[in-house]
């Protein structure tokens, strides 16, 4: 005889868990992640054990993703001022305590291991816009938008000093992909996308007076000005500084419409890539899929922009809808930047792409950015029964 305190299965005790889950989203995701293992099963084929950690990479992120899409968005808010504060505590921390290699001060030591708190304000920086913002619903006042800036200033500046300006650009957009959405003037975009024209046509047509060996480029280390002057001209140096641009040209050129087949690539398996696993993925995938499947995903991309977007589109309150917007625009600033400098269009800077580069901290930041979005197609679910 059934009564109201019989205990429910095991069935429909874990279905609410299920429930909400945006399937287009987890169908792209999934499409996305099986480019790149076989991309990294070709490239990693001879490179230790990339393609196994890379998959282990992939399930830990899945699983973050599954964990994150059960917290509902007023608890992502509520966890926006600690992370922001705690992350910005641990990059002034960094800079008078931090370790260096390689000439840049970006990790921690917290005893156990070392950390990079840079890959936290990934996270913190839009998380504490969306709050900021939420807060000021119904207000807005330009003085609201000049404290969003200051807020984004702090962690990005801090970055810059490490010296990181991939992490610092990733930092920035997606704090103004927040700022854009909550509303800010096209009156104030405008003349700083015109100055920033004005300024790469100006360094484009000095080119040859700028880049000379004693010119000092005031706000940027020696090392960022070689990237921007050999990214102009890499045959200065095609053994040297030039040799990244130069090869990933090559192997995507020579890829062709179709590629030359799957774990065929030469450029690729004769080590002439430089980073095959990592910053230059792409270049590989490029050079044995061919324009054909450079194509392919960029379409898997664009599909996952849109469906972010969508879902914060659809979403119930403030706070959900600028943090997906800034989410999902945030796999375009990864995709746009790591195809760009990759193909010779853009400075190596050192983001990856992704689910095709190597890299456990970006896969569980990744899976971090899907489980928010997951979260928020939740939410909207749940009001909409």
């Amino acid at each position: 005889m059934n009564t109201a305190f019989d205990k429910p299965s095991a069935l429909q005790r874990l279905t609410p868990v299920f429930q909400g889950f945006d399937l287009p989203l987890l169908c792209i995701v999934a499409f996305l992640c099986g480019l790149g293992l076989v991309n990294m099963y070709s490239v990693g084929f001879d490179h230790g054990t990339r393609f196994i950690d890379q998959s282990r990479n992939m399930v830990l992120a899945a699983g973050l993703m599954f964990v994150l899409a059960q917290v509902p968005p007023q608890r992502l808010m509520a966890m926006a001022v600690p992370l922001y504060t705690a992350g910005v505590i641990l990059l002034v921390a960094t800079a008078i305590f931090g370790v260096t290699k390689k000439g840049a001060t970006r990790w921690l030591n917290v005893g156990v291991t070392q950390i990079q708190p840079s890959e936290i304000l990934k996270i913190a920086t839009p998380l504490m816009l969306a709050w900021w913002f939420q807060r000021r619903e119904g207000q807005l006042r330009a003085p609201d938008f000049l404290v969003a800036g200051g807020m984004l200033l702090v962690p990005v500046a801090l970055v810059l000093k490490q010296p990181d300006l991939g992490t610092a650009m990733l930092v920035m957009s997606s704090g103004l992909y927040v700022m854009f959405f909550a509303g800010l003037s096209w009156r104030l975009i405008l003349p700083v996308l015109l100055t920033g024209a004005v300024g790469i046509g100006l360094i484009v047509s000095y080119q040859s007076d700028l880049c000379q060996p004693g010119v000092q480029w005031h706000g940027l280390h020696d090392y960022q000005k070689n990237r921007v002057c050999t990214l102009l001209d890499p045959t200065t140096d095609p053994l040297g500084k030039g040799f990244h641009i130069i090869q990933g040209m090559i192997a995507i050129g020579s890829g062709g419409v179709s590629g030359k087949g799957f774990m065929q690539g030469t450029q690729t398996h004769l080590e002439f890539i430089p980073e095959r696993t990592t910053d230059f993925a792409f270049a590989a995938y490029a050079e044995e899929h061919g324009l054909v499947g450079g194509v392919v995903l960029m379409l898997g991309f664009l599909a996952l922009i849109f469906r972010g977007l969508y879902i914060g589109a659809q979403a119930p309150t403030l706070f959900s809808r600028l943090l997906a917007g800034a989410v999902s625009l945030s796999f375009f600033t990864y995709a746009f930047v790591n195809m760009g400098m990759v193909s010779g269009i853009l400075p190596v800077v050192g983001v990856p792409l992704p689910f095709i580069s190597y890299g456990g901290t970006a896969m569980v930041t990744l899976g971090v950015m899907l489980g928010m979005l997951m979260s928020i197609a939740k939410s909207r679910g749940l009001m909409q029964r």
